[in-house]
């Protein structure tokens, strides 16, 4: 009867091979939404600035 079992040390590095592509695919979340979160700073800012200019455009300037 053969053992198929892994060694300890193959049991290990699989381990830390799933760990490590874990670590990758959790990595492109956290980037994907910091990409989002600095979107829209970015278009609230925008927002923001369009909503300044046309503010001033309704003032009556004496």
């Amino acid at each position: 009867m053969s053992d198929n079992k892994p060694s300890e040390s193959e049991t290990i590095l699989m381990a830390l091979d799933q760990i490590s592509q874990t670590i990758d695919v959790m990595t492109s979340v956290v980037n994907r939404l910091r990409n989002y979160v600095q979107q829209q700073e970015v278009a609230a800012t925008e927002n923001s600035a369009e909503t300044s200019i046309e503010s001033r455009g309704d003032q009556i300037i004496h």
